[in-house]
């Protein structure tokens, strides 16, 4: 049967403003003439002329943090424990049938910058696209994020997923979710600000840390979700396996067939 893959991972690149400052990363390119003297120390009494066009290898040496670009965040990273104790799980440990499987996509691309998503908004926008969850379904947010990736606002931009949006997806046997978000969560600028007013801590990272009762990842900075229907698509996200690790970058594309 014919197969359509979409694109919905972001690049790592260089003065992207898809982080905040500190954890932006570096690319170093070096170009095939650049590289000639690192090729040329392997093979003692090579010259470049013994290389066609007098041409080495191109090579990149990246500066990164794990959660730079598209990446499958880990138990891990939200607490050091899961499942009311159970040690958090790393990336290494995450069951790779969690990160091949059929995908749902809720669109809240109305809500403004800063909201946190509720459960009652999750029932209803399944409500509207005539679906019930099944275990083990990729459920993605199109937030109104996705289509600011690349400009200066990107990072502030999109809902968020609350606490309680969140367990009511775990509830149903989610362990996969996904956002084109900068995080889960709402942006930590509006965060902030509600934090400032109420002084309610339970409000910070609340979305993240439903993973201390239910062991679950998400990915964050997806792109393209505009592309995709509300179901009818399967979603692969494996995680690039880094040892004992809070997340991992994945290359996430959705499969439909045509």
């Amino acid at each position: 049967m014919p197969q359509r893959i979409i694109d919905l991972s972001i690049p790592i690149a260089n003065d992207i403003p898809a982080d905040p400052p500190i954890q932006i990363p570096h690319i170093d390119y070096v170009d095939h003439g650049q590289s000639l003297d690192q090729m040329l120390a392997f093979f003692p009494g090579m010259t470049p002329d013994d290389l066609p066009d007098r041409a080495g290898w191109a090579v990149e040496r990246v500066s990164l943090s794990t959660h730079n670009g598209t990446h499958l965040d880990a138990p891990w990273h939200y607490h050091p424990t899961m499942n009311h104790g159970e040690p958090a799980w790393r990336i290494d440990e995450v069951p790779l049938e969690w990160c091949y499987q059929p995908g749902v996509k809720l669109d809240f691309r109305h809500f403004p910058d800063g909201y946190v998503a509720t459960a009652a908004d999750v029932e209803a926008e399944l409500k509207r696209i005539g679906h019930q969850l099944s275990p083990l379904e990729i459920v993605v947010v199109n937030t109104s994020a996705g289509v600011k990736f690349g400009q200066p606002d990107y990072v502030a931009s999109g809902c968020g997923m609350g606490y309680e949006a969140t367990m009511f997806l775990l509830d149903q046997g989610v362990r996969v979710t996904g956002t084109d978000g900068w995080s889960w969560d709402a942006p930590f600028v509006h965060t902030a600000r509600k934090y400032a007013q109420t002084g309610d801590a339970s409000l910070i990272w609340e979305g993240h840390k439903a993973g201390r009762h239910t062991g679950y990842c998400h990915i964050e900075k997806l792109h393209n979700l505009e592309a995709l229907p509300a179901k009818g698509f399967t979603i692969s996200c494996f995680p690039v396996k880094i040892e004992k690790a809070s997340a991992g970058w994945t290359r996430a594309v959705a499969i439909l067939s045509d």
